[in-house]
């Protein structure tokens, strides 16, 4: 009970700090506009804006980072808006990008986008860009609000991880005045806005008066296949005799380096994939093959990546970049005295990090139990394969979690399951 009144109490005064930071910002972005760090919009570079104003953070080598208008990109944000403006859809402008040679954001700056490919412009490249509003120089904070969602609902001591999502618009805060150059008229983004969304409403009701049409074609594995060359989603392609699945070269961006082994299209068909992959689960799922699919599920195990671990980490490299700051400002000639109270500060959070870094319980896997009972779940799957009815494969295909890799040169799928309820294990078999 006492530990559970510390935490609450923990976790109440842990919020409270969230919020006064928040607000401290927002004021900040209200009344200075002062740029609160992150990737600098396409079209900007951040460069060097003075010390900061506060006389601490300047005396531990803290500086000022503002927005400034990139020569070499901002005209691309501007043609984005006039092709826009003047008829042009999001792909049909990044099509028009990609056949200029013109590198996209990723391609550009891949230190700031090493989790993107940087193969070329998308819609929704375009699409990030044309709802930016940063790009008429005002400072705009909080677009996005992050919150945390646990790992296990039933398990809080497992964690949790941290999700974005789109900020309601009373919760985005705008500067008072200009706070870098812009880039675009505030003139032509408002249009661009109103031109967005009134597509918006015209694409809703299409999709909603789509929705309720029967369907002409079912497509047993949407959504999980994968061409094995360039790891995109194949599309259903059906044809007069059968159902193929298609992944097109030509919706490749150009100059990719993909297209040097990609042919023109990659074509699977459904029904033999779908043969093959039906008797492979009925191997793996038969009551006499039962206890050796679980053995496989087991040695699949991946360790599940521990947040606590990987937070005491960034914590610890953060105080040794602390401690190393405040060495070269020693070094430049500031008074090691005014920066003993944050020196002890950086080391005491040292410690602390290393020793929460000692004390991360191993990864938890998986029970042997747990692994019977996910399948026990699944329900009888030698019934729903001997009956081949589209809606029950389709769920059976869900409930496992059925992912397809095609390689078309050996003409061979690679397929795995995982089973609902068991963390980063998998069974896998080619076809």
């Amino acid at each position: 009970m006492l530990m559970s009144v510390l935490g609450g109490m923990s976790e109440s005064e842990r919020q409270h700090v969230q919020a006064r930071v928040r607000a401290a910002m927002d004021t900040q972005v209200l009344n200075e506009g002062r740029h609160q760090g992150g990737r600098a919009p396409y079209g900007y570079v951040t460069v060097d804006g003075g010390p900061h104003p506060n006389p601490r953070k300047s005396a531990e080598g803290y500086r000022l980072r503002v927005l400034a208008i990139d020569d070499e990109s901002a005209w691309v944000v501007q043609r984005i808006f006039a092709e826009y403006l003047s008829g042009k859809g999001d792909r049909a402008i990044a099509n028009a990008l990609n056949h200029d040679r013109i590198q996209c954001p990723s391609a550009r700056r891949p230190d700031q986008n090493r989790h993107r490919p940087g193969d070329g412009w998308q819609g929704g490249t375009v699409r990030a860009i044309l709802e930016n509003p940063r790009y008429t120089g005002y400072a705009f904070f909080g677009r996005s609000t992050k919150f945390e969602t646990l790992l296990d609902p039933d398990d809080v001591s497992a964690g949790h991880v941290v999700r974005f999502r789109k900020a309601s618009p009373d919760r985005v805060v705008r500067s008072r005045n200009p706070a870098h150059p812009k880039i675009v008229e505030i003139e032509d983004f408002t249009a661009a806005q109103l031109l967005r969304k009134s597509k918006g409403s015209l694409r809703s009701a299409r999709k909603t008066e789509r929705s309720g049409r029967a369907l002409k074609h079912r497509y047993l594995f949407r959504g999980r296949i994968r061409c094995d060359i360039c790891g995109r989603k194949m599309e259903g392609s059906p044809r007069k005799k059968a159902m193929y699945y298609r992944c097109p070269a030509r919706t490749l961006a150009p100059g990719s380096p993909v297209l040097t082994s990609h042919p023109g299209a990659v074509y699977l068909r459904e029904d033999a994939l779908q043969d093959a992959v039906n008797g492979w689960l009925g191997h793996v799922f038969d009551r006499k093959n039962r206890d050796r699919t679980v053995a496989a599920l087991m040695d699949s195990q991946e360790p599940v990546i521990q947040i606590g671990r990987d937070a005491a980490k960034k914590r610890l490299a953060e105080a040794e970049a602390k401690l190393t700051r405040f060495q070269n400002a020693i070094m430049a000639g500031v008074d090691p005295a005014a920066l003993v109270e944050a020196i002890n500060e950086a080391q005491a959070e040292r410690l602390a990090s290393r020793a929460a870094l000692d004390n991360v319980p191993a990864p938890v896997e998986v029970d042997v139990a747990e692994i019977y009972a996910a399948i026990d779940l699944i329900g009888d799957v030698t019934a729903a394969l001997r009956g081949s009815a589209p809606t029950r494969l389709e769920e059976l295909y869900e409930a496992i979690d059925l992912q397809v890799r095609y390689k078309q040169n050996p003409h061979e799928a690679d397929v795995s399951i995982n089973p609902v309820g068991v963390n980063n294990a998998r069974v896998r078999g080619g076809t």
